[in-house]
């Protein structure tokens, strides 16, 4: 590629990594092409956790999504019994508040649509399922199984947990499954224990809960509980099932669950990756969950792909030479990602403990560990360190 032609990049997915890559190209000057396999992008989804870390990386090319507008910034942030009793507070405002960036919560849906705004009426390509790709002279050029190819100087895979540009970079790589489900659902919902901006997990033997206030009168709730992989994988059971499981547990959980409609209740198993150390070959890298899926346990899925995304676009905008900068993007995200990932693993499995004794020692330790260890252990996550100088 000649340093006096703006490279074009093109994105396979229109994710929240991918859309999110698209914003901070074009922020640094580089033309994107987005394509999507769905048919219609329509506003889906749950919701989810846009950490401090995220909206710093967002800030450094100098991108505001006014995210504290169209979701809520995250005031408390409780682990409790699943009767309701404290455990321990997160200090995640005080963080934030020190960073200059504050923890925010939102609908998938409204994230995806300051994204969209974001890039200004520029189009997504719409039912483009992405079949392979082939480096040329000049850059990629990727085929679509209707016929369609597209050419340009580089070629983003993020295609999420099943990504087919991953598939061929690396060959197939296993799933992990731990062994629960993930029940999900927004709703409108007050309740006189559930404060503005507040974030509460309860923890039982083998099952979680999680309430979650995502602004404008909405809430973000999601239930887990251990079961066999494949029966997390292929669960079909109904609303009565997920009120049953948590029966006995605070009145505020089980209010949730009774005031929504079954049909807004999505079923997700658990699931990750081994941590795959190569992302890329030659014009072709990865981001988000294509690169590193991660269990949920953090609410850093989201955020970390906001991470890459920045990344990926401060490098690019560094250097001409296009493979190089790739190969830099990766170097850069490659270390904090593994973490994020291992991270989230492990306390994703101390928080579905069944057995009572490790329940008491987990929630023991939670109670007693001293408050300046576990705001280190917190701020080590929700700081974001650009590997460049200066916002764009």
């Amino acid at each position: 590629m000649r340093r006096d032609r703006r490279p074009r990049v093109i994105v396979v997915g229109a994710g929240i990594g991918g859309l999110t890559a698209a914003v901070a190209l074009r922020q640094v000057g580089i033309d994107v092409a987005v394509y999507e396999r769905a048919e219609e992008l329509r506003p889906a989804g749950t919701g989810l956790s846009i950490m401090s870390n995220a909206v710093s990386a967002l800030g450094t090319l100098g991108i505001d999504l006014h995210l504290d507008k169209r979701g809520r910034a995250i005031e408390t942030f409780q682990f409790l019994t699943r009767d309701g009793r404290p455990i321990r507070s997160l200090p995640l405002k005080e963080i934030g508040d020190r960073l200059g960036a504050p923890s925010i919560t939102i609908g998938r849906a409204d994230l995806q649509q300051a994204l969209l705004d974001r890039l200004d009426g520029r189009p997504v390509e719409l039912g483009a399922t992405v079949t392979g790709f082939e480096a040329t002279a000049d850059g990629v050029r990727v085929a679509f199984a209707d016929g369609r190819e597209a050419h340009g100087d580089a070629l983003l895979g993020a295609d999420g947990l099943h990504s087919v540009i991953r598939r061929q970079i690396a060959g197939p790589t296993r799933l992990r499954e731990p062994g629960y489900v993930c029940w999900l659902a927004v709703v409108p919902l007050r309740h006189e224990r559930l404060a503005d901006g507040a974030v509460r997990h309860y923890w039982g033997a083998g099952q979680r809960f999680g309430l979650i206030d995502i602004g404008h009168g909405r809430v973000y709730w999601w239930g887990t509980k251990n079961m066999p992989a494949a029966e997390a994988r292929g669960w079909h059971g109904g609303k009565d099932e997920i009120a049953r499981a948590y029966a006995g547990w605070a009145d505020e959980v089980g209010e949730a669950i009774r005031v929504t409609p079954a049909e807004a209740i999505v079923s997700v198993p658990a699931q990750d990756r081994p941590f795959l150390d190569r992302w890329g070959t030659g014009p072709v890298t990865l981001l988000g969950d294509a690169a590193h899926p991660m269990l949920t346990s953090l609410g850093q899925g989201a955020g970390t792909a906001m991470e890459d995304a920045v990344v990926l676009a401060g490098s690019l905008a560094e250097a001409g030479d296009v493979p190089q900068a790739l190969r830099r993007y990766e170097s850069r995200r490659r270390s904090r990602a593994r973490r994020m990932v291992r991270t989230s693993r492990a306390v994703s499995l101390i928080e579905q403990l069944e057995r009572p004794l490790p329940r008491r020692l987990r929630d023991a330790y939670f109670r007693w560990v001293p408050a300046p260890v576990l705001y280190r252990q917190n701020e080590s996550v929700l700081t974001f360190r650009a590997p460049f100088t200066g916002s764009r």
